[in-house]
């Protein structure tokens, strides 16, 4: 057998190679992220943690194998093989990505309720009860913003449970919205309520303007956006009272995305600014990039936002 035979071509070693440094990106990213990230993690959605457990997997059999059985593919096969290697290394560094912000105090304490409000967690939300007998037909059914741990809301919509009005925070698949935008309380499963106001941070926001838009005619009784607007017009077709509050300091969804939004909202939507307020004073998450510089007290902004999302509720016809 010659040696040509028995050894990669130049191209096949670099394919080698590159598939190696890349199965060991694949198994050191979600044990890095497990790391620095195990909380918001384990408390997220599943799906996040599934998806990086299934990856070092993968990663560790793609590394074994090419240890045991070089592959020595030529010509195209090559090409193939390294082109699939990019896309591996590009759904590692997506994964990386998507680490979550995690939840902060006060709202990591607040998960344990008061005595007015009961919370309690599971794999796919988060709700909070009244802990009395005097929960109101509305709900709030509340979207976080993108990779944001859901727990990072508890502080600003316990108050919310507290004066009456159950709320369910949803733990989107893979902290994006847009994997939650058919999530709706089952009757049958949630009974707290019999009308839901959609409420959302940044993204979510978005995502419930799109679910109160297609919900209106039904079991949708209101649209808080927070810190937010809608991906469209939906001046004519949303007929549910809605509530924009939004931040001075915001360097993400700026005052001026906020006036512009204006126009896509129903001509009686209600517009509140929290003066000195970020994108993050919308949760405890610590400082999101890009974001303002906020000049107000987080627990301050924390209390305005509240007392303005009861105001709204309180004004439901």
């Amino acid at each position: 057998m010659t040696g040509s035979d028995t050894t990669p071509a130049t191209g096949a070693t670099w394919a080698i190679w590159t598939g190696r440094l890349v199965a060991v990106a694949a198994v050191l990213a979600p044990a890095w992220v497990f790391l620095t990230a195990w909380s918001p993690v384990t408390h997220g959605s599943p799906a996040y943690a599934v998806l990086l457990l299934g990856t070092a997997v993968l990663g560790t059999v793609a590394l074994w194998r090419s240890w045991r059985r070089p592959p020595r593919s030529r010509g195209w096969r090559v090409a193939v093989r390294f082109a699939g290697h990019v896309l591996a290394a590009a759904w590692v560094a997506f994964l990386v990505w998507l680490t979550p912000f995690g939840a902060t105090e006060p709202s990591l304490s607040a998960m344990d309720g008061s005595a007015e409000a009961i919370v309690t967690e599971s794999p796919s939300q988060i709700l909070i009860e009244p802990s009395g007998n005097d929960s109101t037909a509305v709900g709030v059914l509340f979207q976080p913003g993108a990779r944001v741990d859901a727990r990072a809301y508890v502080a600003e919509l316990l108050p919310l449970a507290e004066a009456g009005y159950p709320v369910i925070i949803i733990k989107q698949p893979l902290g994006i919205a847009f994997t939650a935008l058919s999530r709706w309380p089952d009757p049958l499963r949630e009974p707290y309520a019999t009308e839901w106001v959609v409420a959302g941070h940044s993204l979510g926001g978005t995502v419930a303007a799109m679910q109160a838009d297609d919900r209106d005619d039904e079991d949708a009784a209101g649209l808080m956006l927070l810190g937010s607007y809608p991906a469209g017009d939906i001046s004519e077709s949303l007929t549910v009272p809605v509530l924009s509050i939004s931040a001075s300091e915001d360097g993400l969804s700026t005052p001026a995305k906020i006036e512009a939004s204006r126009a896509d909202l129903p001509t009686d939507a209600t517009f509140t600014v929290i003066d000195g307020a970020s994108h993050a004073s919308f949760g405890d998450y610590g400082v999101q990039p890009g974001d303002g510089t906020p000049t107000l007290d987080d627990d301050e902004a924390r209390t305005q936002i509240s007392e303005a999302m009861l105001d709204f509720l309180a004004a439901l016809p």
